[in-house]
């Protein structure tokens, strides 16, 4: 949360559900403060959102493999093979 304290910040009104503010006064730690428990939330999820959208470009990018090249054979025993030095030429 150190690098939070950094930030720059900017004022912004949210207007909550009450009964969502009773939970989330509820949960925040001792001195924290109500901004910092929404900037941190806040923070996470917007990570969880690029990582979903990355993974679904990874999705995206495999169908559109997929669709020119056809299902590739698994590595998995090539791999193997490889790290047991089965069929190497050094």
């Amino acid at each position: 949360m150190v690098a939070l304290l950094a930030m720059e910040r900017e004022a912004l009104t949210i207007r909550f559900p009450a009964d969502l503010l009773v939970k989330a006064k509820k949960i925040k730690e001792g001195s924290e403060s109500l901004n910092d428990l929404v900037v941190e939330v806040l923070e996470r999820e917007v990570n969880r959102r690029r990582g979903w959208a990355a993974h679904q470009r990874i999705i995206d990018r495999s169908e559109t493999v997929k669709a020119k090249t056809g299902i590739q054979a698994a590595s998995t025993d090539l791999i193997r093979s490889l790290r047991e030095d089965e069929g190497r030429r050094d």
